[in-house]
Formats: C-alpha cells, structure tokens, sequence
C-alpha cells in the first residue's frame, strides 16, 4: 500500500488541501491565484456517488428513478412504484495522481410503503488511504488512515398527483487527522444536517404526424443544512458545510416503444458566503445573503452557479447510453470535464458505468470511473 507522509507541521495545509482536492466540492484554500472559490468543510457530501447521474454531466435532480434518489432529491422516491429497491457504489478516486488506496463507496436503499410515504436510507464512506506522519526531524511517529461518512434517512410523500415533498436527516463524520495524539488540536467532525427537497411532473404529447409523449419532470433540492463545524479544538477555526441549492428540469422522449431519449439540465448553488466558509457570518444569514453578497456583484453571483447537462437514451429499458458536460466558472473552482456512461438493466438486475474526462491536462481527476449495482425487489417477487 502506497503511503503518504506528512510532518505535524503539515496539518494546515493537510486540513486545507484534502477536502477541495479529494471531495471535488469546495475547498478550503480561499482565493488562491485571483480566484474566489467558495471554500467548506466536508464537500465530499457533494460528491456525485452513483454511475447513472455522473455519466450525464453529474446531473440527477430531475432524472433519478431508483435508490439514488437519497443522493438528488429523495422527494422523487414518493413517485416509485416498485415496493423496494436498493443500489450499490463504487468510485476509486485521484488514479491519476498515482494514489491506490482512495475510494469512495456509497450504499443506498428505500422501502414504499404502498400509500404512507416512501422511506430512504443511505450510507456514504469515503476513505482517504494511509497517511504516515513525521516530525520535524523526517522521524515517522506513526501512520493513520483518515476517513469521512454520512449516514442518511429520509421520507418522501406525494402531496398530490404531481407534485411531491420529503425531508431527510445526515450524520457526518470526517476524520482528516489522527484524534489519538499524533497531530497537535486536530479532532474529527462529528455533525448533523437536514435536507428539504420536491419534485414536480407532467406528461403531454407533442402534436405531429404521429403524437410523440413527453414526460417533463423537474426538481429542487436543498442540502446539507446544518451548523458550522471544526477540524480542530479551537472554536474560532468553524468552517461552514457545503449547504446547497440544487434545481432542475428532464424532459424524456419516448420515441417509439422501443426507444426513449432524455435531457435533463441541474444547477448548483452553494449557499454560504461568497467570502469563504470560514466566514463569521451566522448560519441562517449566511444562507439567505449568499445570494447578494459577492463584492463583484451580480456578475459575480451568477457565477456562483456551476451547470450540468446530459443526454441519456434507452433501447428497450435494457441497454442505456449516456453523455454528458459539467461546467463550473473559472473564478469560482474551474471544474469543466466530459462525463460518459454505460447502463445494462436485466430482469431484476442493473449495472451501470461512468467515466469522467476534464478538459484540464493533468487533471487529478483524469479518467475517474464509476460502477454501480442496482436491485429491485418489488420485481424480484413477480417474476
């Protein structure tokens, strides 16, 4: 196993670095080469975990229709007509850089109750490797392996024949240094957060020689609300957590009975203050003035927002291709990657694939694959 060491002198930048560069969210390095990237703590709750939403442009708010949905929108689960299912993830993370041992693993589930809501649950872990530290010296004063989770529950209820609503509740827990001693103050995270999500959707028909069905959905999700955190013991280092508004819009095509086609479109918001998550700022005021603080003014707020597009088409909901792109402003984190996507659903079974591709050369992110195993059990038992 490939080890990397550090010096306890290095906790700064260890706590800094780790979580923008591993999580793919915001960082915690602040303006760096006149950029304002948006910095928190814990983004790797923003880290899309599956293989069908991250192979369209890591959109899902709109789209998702299986246990994912604990992810995107758990709203989305109030329209599920199976009466359980459950998905499996797998992502190795930073290959590019040379680094074995970093994963990202994601298990979620739901059970519908058939009339009373619908109940989701998911557990995502994230394991940073193996870190060996040193002291000043270069002398190893022992090893770590620094990890993060989040477990999740959520509800889901139709409010009416269109429009559904559900809450969902996290534990979070990041571990970015040892807590037995080995780097000065540095304790884990342990913290809660809620998220309030809703769906919407509409079926109609496009008028022509022959009338083609459309379904319209569309989604708003707000996550990870919850209180200020800390990596290290001193209560004046409280990082925000990456609260986020996300919303969107998918329109399927249902070409014939053999073929559909879908776009979908998500936008990103981080609502915490333009000035960094190591703001002062109050939480509820922090939230609500993210959307008017940015000393560039409007400009500067619209570029606060990060787009994902992406194409999926089935043939026969038995092979599914998918395509996608992301796009995040150069000043405020300068993500822009491809993504592609392969998906096999059989009887009760699916399997699905992405593959992300930045448009950065060396990017640490170059070539990230992920794989997911989807089951439903409601067809299990009418087979």
């Amino acid at each position: 196993m490939r080890k990397v060491i550090f010096t306890t002198a290095c906790l700064g930048a260890l706590l800094a670095f780790m979580p923008g560069l591993f999580a793919q969210g915001g960082n915690t390095a602040g303006q760096v080469n006149g950029t304002k990237t948006i910095t928190t703590a814990v983004p790797f709750l923003l880290v899309a975990p599956d293989s069908r939403s991250a192979g369209i442009g890591e959109a899902g708010v709109a789209v998702t229709n299986d246990a994912n949905a604990m992810h995107w929108n758990p709203s989305a689960m109030a329209f599920f007509e199976d009466r359980m299912g459950f998905s499996m993830s797998y992502s190795p993370w930073l290959r590019a850089l040379g680094i074995p041992d970093i994963n990202l693993m994601y298990l979620s589930g739901y059970y519908n109750t058939g009339g009373s809501g619908v109940i989701g649950a998911s557990l995502r872990y994230f394991s940073l490797g193996e870190i060996e530290f040193t002291d000043g010296l270069g002398i190893p004063i022992g090893s770590d392996k620094p990890n993060e989770f989040a477990l999740d529950v959520g509800y889901a209820l139709k409010v009416s024949d269109r429009l559904s609503a559900a809450i969902s509740l996290r534990y979070i827990y990041s571990r970015l240094a040892s807590n037995g001693g080995l780097v000065g103050n540095a304790r884990p995270v342990n913290s809660a957060a809620g998220d309030l999500s809703f769906s919407y959707n509409k079926p109609f028909k496009i008028k022509g020689a022959t009338d083609l069905p459309v379904l319209f959905t569309s989604g708003v999700n707000i996550t990870n609300i919850g209180p200020k955190v800390s990596y290290t013991s001193s209560t004046a280092d409280k990082d925000f957590i990456p609260i986020n508004l996300r919303f969107g819009y998918a329109f399927k095509f249902d070409v014939d009975e053999f073929n559909s086609i879908t776009f979908t479109n998500d936008f990103n918001k981080l609502l915490v203050p333009s000035e960094g998550g190591r703001s002062d700022i109050p939480l509820l005021q922090g939230m609500f003035g993210s959307f008017g603080d940015a000393t560039g003014g409007f400009g500067e707020e619209i570029s606060e927002f990060n787009t994902a597009v992406g194409l999926e088409y089935w043939y026969r909901e038995l092979f599914a291709a998918r395509a996608g792109f992301f796009y995040e402003d150069p000043q405020k984190g300068n993500r822009k990657f491809l993504t592609f996507g392969a998906g096999i659903k059989y009887n009760v079974f699916g399997i699905d694939f992405a593959y992300l591709s930045p448009l950065q050369r060396n990017h640490p992110l170059q070539n990230t694959l992920r794989f997911t195993l989807t089951y439903d059990f409601d067809s299990a038992g009418n087979e």
